[in-house]
């Protein structure tokens, strides 16, 4: 039986300053096939091309050639326009350094996406109250990011990039700045979406310790895809 993959990527190429003496080859000819529901995390050392190849298939970034297809859609076929409203609704995004807005609150960052969307508070406030609650921030809605851990900050960043329920959430070094004990937390709700709402997630760590929580390690080396385990 022929799988149906969530998200695909065949022959990825990026390469910097392509028109110059030196151009940098960050992406080598990449090949990946996700399925939905899977946990996936992107390891390698720094420079490897890691979040190169995250920002490629989370549409941060466009590739110098190849391919990606997300929900059956060959999203190089977008206009500028239609990606970003494709990203708006489709995709979430957690990166290492919370990208909370500072005069919002708590709930107010959360639900921005809805928000950019067109809902009507009485539309989407049931869903952020519950995002809310899966993230176990339930006292702290009012509260500014000034006014929580980082640790807290991360799962409010989680809770805004799910809030929009996304085909695919993209995690760019989740833990980098948490504490241990802060960085358990968000890695086990991240599994607990995966596991309880089938959630798609790709994330790049260079932690060991957060092979555990995924379902594959995808490993690269100067651009290219090393193994799959």
């Amino acid at each position: 039986m022929t799988k149906d993959y969530i998200l695909k990527t065949e022959k990825l190429v990026k390469t910097y300053g392509i028109d110059t003496p030196s151009p940098v080859y960050a992406l080598r000819g990449a090949d990946l096939k996700l399925c939905k529901g899977e946990f996936v995390a992107l390891m390698g050392r720094s420079g490897s091309g890691k979040s190169t190849f995250l920002h490629q298939m989370a549409l941060l970034d466009s590739p110098t050639s190849g391919h990606i297809e997300i929900n059956g859609i060959d999203v190089a076929q977008l206009s500028e326009k239609q990606r970003a409203k494709f990203r708006l609704e489709t995709l979430g995004y957690v990166f290492q350094d919370y990208a909370l807005i500072p005069e919002l609150t708590l709930y107010e960052n959360i639900a921005l996406p809805m928000i950019a969307l067109g809902y009507h508070k009485n539309k989407y406030d049931e869903a952020v109250r519950g995002i809310i609650k899966r993230v176990q921030l339930q006292k702290r809605e009012n509260n500014l990011p000034s006014e929580l851990s980082g640790g807290e900050q991360q799962r409010v960043s989680v809770a805004r990039a799910i809030v929009n329920k996304p085909a695919i959430l993209f995690a760019d070094e989740p833990t980098a700045n948490l504490d241990s004990e802060a960085a358990e937390t968000v890695l086990k709700i991240m599994r607990e979406l995966v596991d309880k709402y089938g959630q798609t997630i790709i994330m790049v760590t260079h932690e060991p310790d957060d092979k555990k929580y995924v379902d594959r390690v995808i490993w690269l080396k100067d651009g290219k895809l090393q193994s799959d385990k």
